[in-house]
Order: C-alpha cells, then sequence, then structure tokens
C-alpha cells in the first residue's frame, strides 16, 4: 500500500507527459497536384510524400532549436502544416501554414533535387515559425533568417554567394543569412534572441541592443573582414 501513492504519481506523469506532446504535436500533410506533369512524377520518384512529411517534422525541430522556440509559449499556434506540389511560376512560398512549391522548378532543375528541395522547405518551414515584428521588419531580414536556418541545418546550395558578398546587410537570402552567421559568431544565440525580440515589433535598434553596433556598422565590419581575406 505504501507504494500505491508513487506509482499512482508516476503513472500521472506519465499521461501528463503523453497529453501535452499530443496538445503540441503538429500535423504534417503532402499533396502531389502536380502529378502528371514531368515535374511532379518527378517529386513522385525521387522525392516522395513520405521523405517529405519526414523533412517537414525535422525542419521543424531544426529550427526550434535554432531559434530557441523551445516551449509552446515561445512558438505560434501551428497546429497543422500542409505541403502542396503544384503547377506555379517560382519556386516556393509560404502562406497560413501551408508551402506550396514549383512542380515546374522541381522538373526543371539540374541536380540533387532531392536536397535542394530539402533545403527549400527547410526555409519555408521557418517563414511558417518565425516572428516578423507584426508585419514591420524589413524583408529582406525575414528572408535572410529563413536562409539562415537554412545555412545552418546545412543545406546551403552551390548556387548561393559566398560570405562576404552583397550590396546591403539586408539585401536577403543568402547575401543576410551569411550576415547573421557573422553577427552570430559575436553573439552565441543572436539570431534566436533578434527573432525573439522581433514578437511584436520591430526597431533598428535591436541590433545595438544585443551587440553594441548599428546593422549598418556591423555590415561594414563584416565585409571588411571578408575584404582582408579573413
Amino acid at each position: 500500500m505504501a507504494n500505491l501513492p508513487v506509482k499512482f504519481l508516476l503513472c500521472s506523469l506519465v499521461i501528463a507527459i503523453l497529453q501535452l506532446r499530443r496538445t503540441h504535436a503538429v500535423l504534417y500533410e503532402v499533396t502531389n497536384k502536380a502529378a502528371s506533369t514531368s515535374g511532379g512524377a518527378r517529386f513522385t520518384n525521387e522525392i516522395g510524400i513520405t521523405y517529405s512529411k519526414q523533412t517537414l517534422k525535422s525542419a521543424t525541430e531544426t529550427l526550434w532549436n535554432l531559434l530557441k522556440l523551445t516551449t509552446p509559449a515561445d512558438r505560434k499556434n501551428v497546429q497543422k502544416v500542409s505541403l502542396f506540389i503544384e503547377t506555379m511560376d517560382g519556386v516556393a512560398y509560404a502562406s497560413n501554414n501551408e508551402i506550396h512549391v514549383s512542380a515546374d522548378y522541381i522538373g526543371n532543375y539540374s541536380g540533387d533535387v532531392k536536397k535542394e528541395i530539402t533545403g527549400v522547405l527547410i526555409h519555408e518551414m521557418t517563414h511558417i515559425w518565425q516572428w516578423n515584428g507584426n508585419g514591420q521588419a524589413p524583408g529582406g531580414l525575414i528572408e535572410g533568417i529563413a536562409d539562415y536556418v537554412r545555412l545552418r541545418a546545412g543545406y546551403a546550395p552551390a548556387h548561393w554567394v559566398q560570405a562576404g558578398l552583397g550590396d546591403r546587410w539586408d539585401q536577403g537570402y543568402d547575401v543576410t543569412a551569411w550576415f547573421l552567421d557573422y553577427c552570430n559568431s559575436l553573439r552565441c544565440g543572436f539570431v534566436a534572441e533578434l527573432n525573439r525580440m522581433m514578437r511584436s515589433g520591430y526597431s533598428s535598434d535591436y541590433f545595438v541592443q544585443l551587440l553594441g553596433k548599428k546593422a549598418e556598422q556591423l555590415w561594414s565590419d563584416y565585409k571588411a573582414k571578408y575584404n582582408d581575406g579573413h
């Protein structure tokens, strides 16, 4: 009888953990709406629905870790993410917890399309979860953070510019991703902190608060580092 309370508590703890996991589990759905096209067929043959679901799940876990979205309170309330492979221009976009990827891009891509689309999904999944300063943050910064996550996940493609290149810190995508990687080297966790600060708004002063310098000065330092051959 003395062991009953302990067993009861352990059982209650296990149930609570399972309920917490169910409460915060994310459902992933993948639909190939272009299966009859060459790109849709290539998706089926070289990527597939099962792998795509696994990639969406692992991408979520990776960006939660990189952006330190460690608790449900840190994150958006996203219950389901849907991926659609469809005929469209461009490469991909994310909107309303949906990711849309171009079957044409898949069909015409020359190289390891599975690796490329994995990187694309990591980028787009970041858009699902990242904060954007209530729409006030520069678009180039938002895209740069998404590519920063792709970079740190190990899926930076060969067609990206090299670190140190670019015209502006908020140019976006690969240019800004490399710059953010530099900033993160100055303060471990910088990108995660910046993302957290953008939950409710955006100010150019965030860079000063975190690194002691304006973004423009940090960009000059970053460019100087590579111009010096470091």
